[in-house]
């Protein structure tokens, strides 16, 4: 039974959808303007597991992320640039797209973006007007916070202690400060549309709230994004959203941790904000994913040389017990009689498969399904050094667990793709046995040359003086 942490309850709760084998999930999007950061792929590869994690337990997902194309920030760094905010926001939306798929993160089903949705925007706020939620001025319209009875359940804020400042808009239009604004009427040079309130564009909340409702329906699954958008940014969407529909809106929340970088919190002033462009030059996609899940979700991570290199070397390890499994096949027998290594790995299979499905079950807890991957690991490679000739089965129902935690986590995806690879192998087969002349005629600056060409690919070279040469493809 799948339970999820649901920051709203702020419990830990038995997850059931609206409708049978179905997850609708919308997941808050980027302000397109900058670059993608270290922060940005915690949030979109935790969600991208989840999201894979409830599509192999069989649901059907809808996933949903959005653009915020059009802001404050996207006018300011337009106007610094001498640009159309228009060609800013396109400019980081294919950043965004090419970085997520650089982590191979699965594509949304949909993307939508504000500017396109303006109509939808106006209908909902005028609905909030009619219904005496919201109300205009002179400078745009306004959600009025203290209509809306259970405001602050979310982020547990009370409206009584809530002080105007840097998330909290002021404006002297307003009936009270803590309201937030639904339409801002537009100042000379910025972008605006025509609307009932005049020209203008939307403020930030309520883009969310009319595009999930388009794509999703006035009420849907999981709402998520990151820790720091609970409040204000998720507290007004459910105060407009519930207000405008009367029903309770989204039934779980979901958020992650913060990204730290060597104990303080990222942020362009302290000089330490990492982009994923940047950091994939130095790290493969496989290692920044293997990165993230080695804390829970809702957990901060830090990010530091050493826990890059311990992530590393962790994930060459499984690499190389997968390796081991492949080579050892070629000398396996089909119908080896069990024993008691046999059955022991037997076991550890069975119940690594059953513990990894119930830490993914516990909140999709990704720090205690590694564990069952690595004991998986340890045996086996026990049992590999135990046994010549070791059980067909059992190695292929080992390759099994690898694939599955392969498609969860986004992992290995090279090494279980099905393409011309064994032509590849064949060459590289043929570069071995080159080396192994080479090193006869003691011609080894040549056989090293071979040596590391193949290392660049992905190969790595033992010399066993057993098996003779052989070869493993690490591809991280």
């Amino acid at each position: 039974m799948l339970k999820v942490y649901n920051t709203l309850t702020r419990k830990e709760e038995e997850f059931k959808t609206l409708n049978k084998n179905e997850v609708k999930m919308y997941v808050c999007g980027p302000t397109v303007y900058d670059n993608t950061h270290l922060g940005h792929g915690r949030t979109y590869v935790s969600f991208d597991i989840i999201r894979r994690y409830l599509e192999h337990i069989g649901y059907t997902v809808n996933l949903v992320i959005n653009f915020t194309d059009i802001d404050d920030k996207i006018i300011k760094r337009a106007y610094e640039k001498g640009k159309d905010p228009k060609e800013i926001s396109e400019q980081f939306i294919k950043v965004f797209l090419d970085d997520m798929a650089t982590l191979k993160v699965k594509p949304a089903d949909i993307y939508p973006k504000v500017t396109e949705h303006i109509s939808e925007i106006i209908a909902f706020i005028e609905r909030l007007i009619e219904k005496g939620f919201a109300y205009k001025t002179e400078d745009g319209v306004y959600f009025e916070v203290k209509k809306f009875k259970n405001y602050g359940k979310l982020s547990n804020i009370n409206l009584e202690d809530l002080v105007s400042g840097a998330r909290v808009e002021t404006s002297e239009k307003k009936k009270n400060q803590k309201d937030f604004a639904l339409w801002k009427t537009a100042k000379p040079g910025e972008p605006k549309w025509e609307s009932p309130f005049g020209k203008g564009r939307p403020g930030w909340h309520i883009e969310c709230s009319a595009m999930s409702s388009k794509y999703l329906g006035e009420q849907f699954d999981i709402h998520g994004g990151g820790r720091d958008l609970s409040f204000p940014h998720h507290e007004n969407e459910i105060a407009q959203s519930s207000a405008y529909s009367g029903k309770d809106w989204v039934n779980y929340w979901i958020h992650t941790g913060f990204v730290m970088v060597n104990g303080e919190k990222m942020s362009k002033s302290l000089g330490n904000f990492i982009t994923i462009g940047d950091i994939s030059k130095e790290y493969s996609p496989e290692i920044l994913r293997f990165f993230f899940i080695q804390r829970h979700y809702r957990s901060p991570i830090d990010y530091t040389a050493e826990s890059m290199n311990h992530v590393k070397n962790n994930l060459e390890k499984i690499y190389n017990v997968i390796e081991n499994i492949r080579i050892s096949l070629e000398k396996s027998e089909k119908s080896r009689i069990w024993g008691e290594n046999e059955f022991l790995l037997y076991d550890i299979l069975k119940n690594s498969k059953n513990n990894f499905y119930n830490a993914m079950n516990s909140d999709f807890n990704t720090v205690e399904a590694l564990k069952s991957v690595f004991e998986v690991s340890n045996g086996v490679n026990k049992y590999l050094s135990l046994t010549e000739t070791p059980s067909e089965g059992l190695l292929l129902k080992a390759l099994d667990f690898y694939k599955i935690i392969g498609e969860i986590f986004g992992l290995f995806e090279n090494y279980f793709k099905e393409s011309s690879e064994s032509n590849e192998e064949e060459f590289v087969k043929f570069l071995i046995e080159l080396r192994s002349d080479l090193r006869l005629q003691k011609n080894y600056e040549m056989s090293d040359k071979i040596r590391d060409g193949l290392k660049n690919l992905g190969y790595q070279i033992e010399d066993n003086p057993k098996e003779g040469t052989v070869f493993k493809k690490i591809n991280i």
